[in-house]
This record gives C-alpha cells, sequence and structure tokens, in this order.
C-alpha cells in the first residue's frame, strides 16, 4: 500500500493542479456558480479517486510482492498478474530468472570439472613423490635428506590444495566416528617425525587413553598437520618441544596444541582464520600461505568443533580444539 501511494503521489499532485486550473479558468469566464463548480469538483475527485481504488485492486499483488524484499526470485515470478505493466515485468523477470540459472548451472558445471581436475592432478603428483621417496629412504647422504625433506613441503603443499577443493564439497566426503584421541594425535605426530628431526623439535604427549571424540579421522588429522606445522616453523630455537595435551572441560573433551615460538602479535590474532592473511609473521618467513589456519577453522566449523588461538609475542602460540 505504502509504495503504491508513493508512486501515485505525482499523480495526484498533477490531477489537483489540472482540477484547480480549470475551476479557475471558469471562475475568470464570469462563471461564479460556487455550487455548481464545487460539485463539479466532487465528482471529478469520486471518479479520479474511483481509478485509484481500481488500480490498486488490479496491482494489489503486484505492489505486495516488490515490498517484501526478501522474497526469492522463483516464488516471485510464480504469479503473473494481469495488469499490463505487472505482466511485462512478470515476464521480464521470468526470462532473466531463467538466464540466470542457466549461467549459474554452466558455472557451476565449470567448478565441479575444476575440482575433479585438481583432485585427479594432485593425485598424479603424488605418485611420483611416492616413488622419489621410496628411492632415497635408505639413503643416509645429506643430500638425499634434504631431497627428503622437499618432498615432505611438496606432499604438505599438494595436500592444502586437495583438501581446499574438496572444501566447498565437505558435506559428500566425511564419516563421522568414535575416535580415541590418542590414537589419532600419536599418528600425526609419527608422520610428521621428520619434520621434528629436521627443526630440531620434539612433541611432548600428555593425552588419557580414554578420551573419546566424535569426529572424521581424515580431516580431523588433517587439521592436526596444519596446527603442528605452523607450531613448528614457528619455533625457530632448537632444543624445543610441542605439547599436545588431551584434557576433559566440563562435558567437552579439548585437545592443546602449545608451542614455544615466536608468538602472533596481539593486533594479528583477531585475523589469524582469514583466508591468506600472513601478518607480521608473514613477512619473517616466507613459507607462510595464509591459509593453514583458515582451513582450519573451516573444517572445525564444518565438524562441529570450536578452535581457539591465544599467543604472546617471543613466549609462544596455543591452539585448543574443543570436541
Amino acid at each position: 500500500m505504502k509504495l503504491f501511494v508513493r508512486e501515485q503521489i505525482p499523480l495526484i499532485i498533477v490531477y489537483i493542479a489540472q482540477l484547480a486550473l480549470i475551476l479557475f479558468v471558469f471562475w475568470l469566464d464570469g462563471y461564479q456558480n460556487y455550487s455548481i463548480i464545487l460539485y463539479a469538483g466532487i465528482l471529478s475527485g469520486c471518479l479520479f479517486i474511483g481509478y485509484l481504488v481500481y488500480r490498486y485492486l488490479t496491482h494489489r499483488s503486484f505492489y505486495k510482492r516488490l515490498e517484501e524484499l526478501h522474497t526469492p526470485m522463483d516464488e516471485f515470478i510464480k504469479a503473473g498478474p494481469g495488469a499490463p505493466l505487472a505482466t511485462s515485468l512478470h515476464l521480464l523477470l521470468k526470462s532473466q530468472y531463467r538466464q540466470y540459472q542457466n549461467d549459474l548451472h554452466h558455472y557451476q558445471h565449470k567448478l565441479k570439472d575444476h575440482i575433479q581436475f585438481i583432485n585427479q592432478w594432485v593425485h598424479q603428483m603424488k605418485t611420483p613423490l611416492s616413488v622419489i621417496h621410496l628411492m632415497i629412504q635408505d639413503e643416509d647422504e645429506p643430500r638425499f635428506t634434504a631431497i627428503g625433506d622437499e618432498l615432505d613441503r611438496m606432499k604438505k603443499g599438494l595436500d592444502m590444495v586437495l583438501y581446499t577443493a574438496r572444501l566447498d564439497e565437505f558435506e559428500h566426503d566425511f564419516y563421522v566416528e568414535m575416535l580415541p584421541l590418542e590414537k589419532v594425535v600419536r599418528s600425526v605426530t609419527s608422520n610428521q617425525k621428520r619434520l621434528f628431526i629436521r627443526n630440531r623439535v620434539f612433541p611432548s604427549l600428555q593425552l588419557d587413553d580414554e578420551l573419546s571424540i566424535a569426529s572424521d579421522e581424515k580431516w580431523l588429522s588433517f587439521v592436526l598437520t596444519q596446527i603442528i606445522t605452523n607450531a613448528v616453523r614457528y619455533t625457530t630455537d632448537g632444543n624445543r618441544k610441542i605439547s599436545l595435551k588431551g584434557f576433559k572441560r566440563d562435558s567437552n573433551v579439548v585437545l592443546e596444541v602449545q608451542d614455544q615460538g615466536v608468538g602472533i602479535p596481539e593486533s594479528d590474532l583477531p585475523r589469524v582464520f582469514d583466508p591468506y592473511f600472513t601478518g607480521e609473521n608473514g613477512r619473517n618467513f616466507q613459507e607462510s600461505t595464509g591459509m593453514g589456519l583458515y582451513l582450519v577453522k573451516q573444517i572445525c566449523d564444518k565438524l562441529g568443533h570450536r578452535v581457539e588461538i591465544a599467543s604472546t609475542v617471543n613466549k609462544g602460540t596455543t591452539v585448543r580444539i574443543i570436541f
């Protein structure tokens, strides 16, 4: 109703001005029978009001839908009003909506093909990496050790690409089950032993073997790998420890990963979960991508876990996952 009134305000003003002008012309011509003039004005006004009422009734559904800003497009175009303007707008919206759906399906199909290509490419790249790793695993020379370290970096980079690509289709690629927390953590730390040795940083596990969590082992292992990799990367001094503690807090199970690294400046903490944000540490550590903690947050949210982070510069960082 309000939209209809606002639209008709110019017409009402023009009508009143036109009526006043016509009556004024008659008055100048010497016709000064006020009762007749008043009667003509009332009659004309009634006809005009009748026109407005008719127009409102025929366009009521049209104006009602225009006022509902959050009406879904498919519902907006369902009913085609009989008024010419409303019908024309209905046909236009229907055509535009059909074009929008076609474009949307086209880009969704392209995105799906792109993700499938990335998945296939990552898996293809992992095969030669595994072969090279097998070829050098029995070699003790420093150059082969260096090659193994670079292979680990490449594998982690490929995993990040793979999990980033799969994130949008997370609902089709996860399986929640009850997992012993200690077993999952020990498996991840064992897989990262080369990283610990290379950086002369050692894990310290304090986990109750009775703690169980409901999660997806594959996605959770990736999350823990990202957290541990960050903890090791930002621990610049050797012979340091990374503590991994598991404990009960109220009704929740908490996994805490604490390092003794460079820490995160307080001004950067609110943004550490933003994509591609590297902050002050990113200028000092060239390997920073800004995607690790972003993926940690996104995956934890999808798994129903909560992630917290606290840090003090030059003292270390603590990341907690609350199950």
